[in-house]
């Protein structure tokens, strides 16, 4: 494993072993400013991500089924795994600076057209396409954080520091989605609101991309190139690059396959989620049914993601990741069961907090093995398999979950179809573990 780079101005030295807290860990500028940029951007994603999906699926002047609603899923997620092997190379290869500012910048053009698509009743593949885009070109500006991060944070703390980045991050991106339920309220929730509301996601992108100018070039990597000259070559050799330091590295291939179980079981609970809100619950007590409801849903999944940044820390380093992670699957699976036997929306609130905060402690494991055990020279790449373990297998499971479903989203075989994912996961994940021992 390469050296870890020499901390820039503001970070800690190692010539001070002790542990960094977070409080001292934001007193780093170039860390604090890359947190700057990940949230701009989070937020942004989010707001864009919830006023696409209240267009298509809580929009009265547009009807859809689950078909509808997993396509609109794959078109968001999809281009982060088609992108994922040309941003892996690419970030070995570009000054990563210079992609987190004009990534964002041309991401605010995109988002432009796809508001324009939405407010002129654009439908079906025109829509798609510019949502396709800006999902592909937030792809490079979230690999450019991951691959970024140990250039502003030394190794030995790339838990803590991660663990506040994409715990915090996630949050943001459900306030952004909750700011987008706001914003819909306020613009009203047809063609032209829903255009105004998607408008509102360069916001992020604009500021991201200043905050991005702050960094001095090439403070944040690569810190050396052993790609050929060719930029092709370079790019199409990026995955299968990524796929072969994965598998020579345990401890990061049975992260995936955790983290894959995981993505797979959420898909499935994530689409019929969607449309049991849009047709088979109604209001109880406190609990709203429709977009509301999901906005609710959100807030208490952000809720699990915000007990994971106190949880995942200290079990791992009481239990260690390998443990840490059995225990996140166990809990998701008896949460799943739990699910699919009372199906009702009180049972789906509980759920969105607890898969909320058992899928994050298992993505907070895997970040830190890929980040701390992957060489820096071949980060980008490995990031890019991550990508197609977390987004392909989710879009997956939510179209093989569309095909099955009945239209109001009442399928507890399907949930407890999801629980048994969790299992293989746990399976596959010590079985790849045990090869680290042999």
């Amino acid at each position: 494993m390469s050296e870890p780079p020499e901390p820039i101005a503001g970070t800690a030295s190692a010539d001070h072993p002790e542990r960094l807290g977070i409080a001292r860990m934001l007193r780093a500028p170039g860390y604090r400013r890359l947190l700057a940029v990940r949230f701009a951007t989070q937020w942004g994603d989010g707001l864009f991500q919830a006023a696409l999906g209240g267009a298509v699926l809580f929009n009265p002047e547009r009807q859809a089924d689950p078909l509808a609603v997993a396509t609109g899923l794959a078109v968001l997620l999809l281009p982060y795994s088609v992108i994922g092997p040309f941003a892996g190379a690419l970030l070995d290869r570009w000054d990563r600076r210079r992609v987190l500012v004009f990534a964002n910048l041309l991401r605010a053009v995109l988002i432009v057209v796809v508001a324009a698509s939405v407010f002129t009743g654009l439908a079906g593949a025109p829509l798609y396409v510019g949502a396709l885009a800006v999902a592909g070109v937030s792809r490079f500006v979230l690999s450019g954080f991951s691959v970024s991060l140990p250039h502003v944070v030394e190794r030995r703390h790339l838990v803590e520091g991660n663990v506040l980045a994409v715990t915090i991050g996630s949050a943001v991106s459900a306030l952004g989605a909750a700011s987008a339920i706001g914003f819909r309220a306020l613009f009203g929730s047809g063609d032209a609101g829903s255009a105004q509301t998607t408008l509102v996601a360069i916001v992020g992108s604009l500021l991201a991309a200043a905050l991005a100018m702050g960094f001095r070039r090439g403070s944040l990597g690569p810190d050396k190139v052993d790609e050929p000259a060719e930029a092709v070559t370079a790019v199409l050799r990026g995955f299968a690059d990524g796929a072969r330091a994965t598998a020579a590295t345990p401890s990061i291939s049975a992260s995936f396959a955790a983290l894959g179980s995981h993505r797979l079981a959420f898909g499935i609970c994530t689409l019929l989620t969607l449309l049991l809100y849009r047709y088979a619950f109604t209001d109880q007590g406190p609990l709203r049914a429709g977009l509301p409801g999901i906005g609710e849903a959100v807030v208490l999944a952000a809720a699990g993601l915000g007990v994971a940044a106190l949880v995942a820390p200290w079990l791992v380093r009481r239990w260690g990741r390998a443990w840490t992670v059995r225990a996140a699957l166990v809990a998701a699976t008896v949460m799943q069961l739990t699910l699919a036997a009372l199906l009702s929306l009180w049972a789906v609130v509980v759920a969105a907090f607890v898969l909320g905060l058992t899928g994050q402690t298992v993505k907070l494991c895997t970040d830190a093995a890929v980040q701390s055990e992957a060489d820096d020279e071949v980060l980008g790449r490995v990031f890019a398999l991550y990508d197609v373990v977390f987004n392909v297998g989710y879009v997956i499971a939510v179209a093989a979950a569309a095909f099955l479903a009945p239209p109001d989203g009442r399928a507890p075989w399907l949930l407890a179809a999801a629980a048994a994912l969790y299992v293989v996961g746990l399976l596959v994940h010590d079985q790849q573990l045990r090869r680290r021992r042999a």
